[in-house]
């Protein structure tokens, strides 16, 4: 395990726990772009839900690889729907937000790959 792969799935853990706490607390400037692309409110705490599993799955596969690959792959398959969301949204400035939180996820799943 390279300290690499290391550093980049604890930040992609950390962004996704970060994103999920936004959802949770209702953050404006997270809150107010779902209520613009339709997302129902019904929906955002199971959306939090997910990235917060996601984001303890990561970590977890520190210790069991295949979690992590679950929880990567589960993750990528979110933030890719997300993507869609935003597109199908035509809120086009908005895409590489989603992007941005898949990034290290993506990075992630590469280096545990590779080793």
């Amino acid at each position: 395990m390279s300290t690499a792969y290391i550093v980049v799935t604890v930040l992609g853990a950390a962004m996704a726990a970060f994103s999920a706490g936004s959802v949770f607390f209702r953050a404006a400037w997270v809150v107010q772009p779902l209520a613009e692309y339709g997302v129902p409110r019904s929906w955002w705490p199971w959306l939090g839900t997910a990235k917060a599993a996601g984001a303890a799955g990561l970590l977890a596969g520190l210790f069991v690889p295949v979690i992590g690959v679950v929880a990567g792959i589960g993750l990528v398959l979110y933030f890719t729907g997300a993507v869609i969301t935003v597109l199908r949204a035509r809120s086009y400035s908005h895409t590489p937000f989603p992007l941005m939180y898949m990034a290290p996820v993506v990075g992630s799943l590469a280096l545990g790959f590779a080793a």
